[in-house]
């Protein structure tokens, strides 16, 4: 039972820093200026639900993806880390990397930003995939897998929940606030 209780635990907290549903609020907000709430509430929702999909794809096929190209899960946690790494660099700096959206990107995919740019890369980009796929791997029996699952459907329940929240967020952080948060979120995902 600990051993489920710990799975879960690393698996919530690695999702949470990698998706950081608090540093792509701001970049929702923006995306979204100007559409009445009921939109950005449908635009968060479908969002959420193709993220949800493309991780428990990922986490589930990726072993199998492995093996056709001949790729070892040792290999891709050495990646995996320099991804992380990178990525909390960025946040630590309080600055998007290069994962992230461009401004011309939003322009381009104005008509269904819910899945492109948002649900993919912003919110299950390459950090949450290489963790799904790790933590498949790391799963001990089916009280790890059923551990892992809930932890991403919790993850990306509380992602919808901050999108849609986002305007009384922000105004409750502040801009330091949120620098602080981002910052955070990038000395954790520089150390897992």
């Amino acid at each position: 039972m600990n051993e489920i209780l710990t799975f879960a635990l690393l698996s919530f907290t690695s999702f949470f820093t990698l998706i950081n549903p608090l540093g792509t609020m701001p970049i929702f907000m923006t995306m979204t200026a100007g559409l009445e709430h009921r939109n950005r509430v449908k635009i968060a929702k479908k969002a959420v639900l193709v993220a949800f999909i493309t991780i428990i794809v990922f986490a589930f096929s990726g072993q199998l993806l492995f093996k056709f190209f001949g790729i070892s899960v040792n290999s891709f946690r050495i990646v995996g880390g320099v991804i992380f790494f990178l990525m909390g660099m960025d946040m630590l700096q309080a600055r998007l990397g290069k994962v992230k959206v461009k401004e011309s990107e939003v322009r381009k995919y104005v008509d269904d930003i819910s899945i492109t740019p948002l649900a993919i890369p912003m919110i299950c980009g390459p950090g949450a995939i290489t963790n799904a796929i790790v933590l498949m791997e790391d799963t001990s029996g089916i009280g790890t897998v059923i551990a892992l699952f809930v932890a991403v459907l919790v993850v990306l329940l509380l992602t919808y929940l901050i999108l849609i929240s986002s305007t009384k967020i922000i105004k409750f952080l502040g801009e330091t606030g949120n620098n602080v948060m981002m910052r955070l979120m990038g000395l954790i995902v520089m150390v897992i």
